[in-house]
């Protein structure tokens, strides 16, 4: 089996075992249900240690040197003999035509739409220097080393916000409306035969309501076909971090309007710490306050830290003690837990100043993720206007949306020249 073919495999155990699950309602499996998932699982096992393996040998084939197709599939297979082995051509030749395109295929993994013909054969067979002749040197023919696993990603934002503890609320259908007390009973003494105070509690809530973002793009019949690794792959891949990516900046800087999350920085409530008039420098006491903001609430737990972006980081990595010592970034930072993303703006203004960046001190497991559909990817070779040109199209698109439970759990710097 093939690769595709081993995950669509997977693809269909999955479901079904889904559909146990689900039918259980969270409990126990049934005994007839628990033999079908044990069975299910060992399946699962076998599928993905194929897979690896099949992925490996793939991996060598598209590696290994263009060397021509030898034995009875490839010889004597021409052109003629491919068209008329799609022609219902019953002769030997359109036999080996036929077989020829099978090893093809088993070569690289892909299933031909006619049949394939290996024109390589017949370029191959010479033997020249790489120099010559001069119309044609043979460094024309030179097998080139294809290092899918060297692999040469472009340079992306960090994602900090779920490892710093967010707590994400997945599987979501309906809007999802969070009662909140937002003000306790008063209590207090009183004197023998006095009454007790009589208070009400008070509530609001937290609302999550899906918001959609997605990106589409569209590969041609050659780049698809000629691409390793499978470009498929590569597409999922930087979608999936370019999705991450708007996730993470919506859930720090989202506005709450144009079809954005709110976030942090965007949310009524949160502590502020202004550091001047047109902003100013960062320095230790400043880190203080902030966590002092959010102390001083009740609000820190156990996933409190720092969040701010690599220009602040570089500033206060730079200072020195008296004696020209670097005072070092856990000092810095009180010993407390610090991520850092270029996805905290840079580009804030006060005042006179621009250029101004953000710094976050707070409880993250207080910033809610609301997931309706974490990336759903669709491929689609059948859009009109890539269809038209072989082409496909892929769309990948997530539903989600952003709250703080408490806005008393976060405190930010928005003016730090640095």
């Amino acid at each position: 089996m093939t690769v595709r073919e081993l995950i669509a495999r997977r693809d269909v155990v999955r479901a079904e075992m889904r559909t146990l699950h689900g039918a259980a309602d969270g409990g126990a499996l049934a005994e007839p249900a628990q033999a079908r998932w044990d069975t299910l699982t060992g399946e699962l096992a076998t599928l993905d240690a194929a897979e690896r393996r099949q992925a490996e040998i793939d991996a060598f084939d598209r590696t290994a040197p263009g060397l021509p197709l030898d034995g009875p599939r490839a010889a004597g297979v021409g052109l003629l003999d491919v068209i008329r082995a799609q022609m219902g051509g019953t002769d030997p030749a359109a036999e080996r035509a036929r077989q020829a395109s099978r090893g093809m295929e088993e070569r690289s993994g892909r299933k031909a739409q006619g049949l394939l013909w290996d024109m390589r054969a017949p370029m191959e067979q010479r033997v020249v220097t790489t120099g010559l002749p001069v119309a044609g040197p043979g460094s024309n023919v030179i097998g080139l080393d294809y290092r899918p696993d060297l692999f040469i990603d472009r340079l992306r934002n960090a994602t900090r916000v779920r490892a710093l503890g967010a707590t994400v609320l997945s599987g979501l259908v309906g809007n999802v409306a969070i009662p909140r007390l937002k003000a306790s009973v008063a209590a207090g003494w009183v004197a023998e035969n006095t009454p007790l105070p009589v208070s009400d509690p008070q509530y609001d809530g937290v609302t999550l309501t899906p918001r959609h973002a997605g990106c589409i793009t569209e590969f041609s019949r050659n780049l698809v076909m000629q691409a390793s690794p499978d470009v498929e792959t590569l597409a999922r891949n930087d979608m999936a971090q370019v999705l991450g990516e708007l996730l993470d900046a919506a859930a720090i800087a989202g506005t709450g309007t144009a079809n954005q999350p709110r976030g942090i920085l965007s949310t009524p409530g949160i502590g502020l710490l202004p550091l001047g008039t047109n902003g100013g420098p960062i320095n230790y006491a400043a880190l203080a306050d902030l966590m002092g903001l959010v102390e001083a609430a009740n609000a820190e737990g156990g996933t409190a830290a720092f969040l701010t972006n690599t220009t602040v980081r570089r500033f206060l990595a730079r200072i020195t003690d008296t004696v020209g010592q670097p005072v070092g970034l856990d000092v810095m930072f009180h010993n407390a837990a610090k991520a850092f993303t270029n996805l905290v703006p840079a580009n804030l203004t006060k005042g006179t100043s621009t250029g101004l960046s953000a710094m976050i001190y707070g409880n993250w497991s207080d910033l809610l993720i609301g997931v309706w559909s974490e990336l759903d990817i669709l491929v689609n070779p059948y859009e009109s206007g890539a269809y038209a040109k072989g082409n496909i199209s892929i769309r990948a698109m997530m539903t989600v949306d952003i709250a703080v439970r408490h806005p008393e759990s976060f405190a930010a710097i928005t003016d730090i020249a640095a």
